[in-house]
């Protein structure tokens, strides 16, 4: 006499309801109601609340690391270099959702709401030690690139949700040609 639904298939439940109503209306009732089930089961797997956020929150960064992948198959020179080859994966329609997710975990932690004061800075830190890995050099220098990398991407992801999509990519394309190497002026 098992359970009717997996951990696996429950968190896919709550990236769905987090996609279709947004993460602070993500609660154990209403995750149970959806799937069917009794929000027992969902405690089962996740006995808190954070547990259950900071899955949602590690998978949505699992996607964007897989999404990247392909962009990131040489290292880069620097945080220019990076964005060049991660823009036009992250600039793509099928990317808004998660991001809109992200933005707003971020703005639920900037208002200090828990647990996503919590975790979305551990995210933040994960996705810039994972960013760091894909630059050349010393680990301080990957560090401050990997810095200056996510800081623009999210400013542009940013702007994108906001602004929309021909604004973050004019936007984009004004960066990269205006960024030369140190010791050279852009355009």
């Amino acid at each position: 006499m098992g359970h009717k639904h997996t951990k696996a298939d429950i968190l896919q439940g709550a990236l769905a309801a987090a996609f279709d109503d947004g993460l602070s209306q993500l609660t154990f009732g209403r995750l149970a109601k959806r799937l069917g089930i009794s929000d027992r089961i969902v405690v089962y797997y996740f006995p808190t609340k954070d547990d259950l956020i900071g899955e949602v929150l590690q998978a949505i960064g699992a996607e964007l690391k897989a999404t990247l992948a392909p962009a990131f198959s040489t290292p880069a020179a620097d945080h220019i270099a990076l964005l060049r080859a991660a823009w036009p994966i992250l600039a793509r329609t099928e990317a808004d959702p998660v991001f809109a997710l992200f933005f707003e975990a971020g703005g639920l932690a900037a208002t200090g709401r828990e647990p996503f004061r919590t975790l979305v800075p551990q995210l933040v830190e994960a996705w810039i030690e994972w960013a760091a890995a894909f630059i050349r050099g010393t680990r301080a220098r990957r560090r401050g690139e990997a810095e200056a990398a996510i800081a623009m991407l999210d400013g542009l992801l940013l702007l994108r949700q906001l602004a929309g999509a021909r604004v973050a990519d004019r936007a984009a394309r004004r960066i990269v040609a205006g960024i030369s190497p140190v010791g050279q002026r852009g355009r």
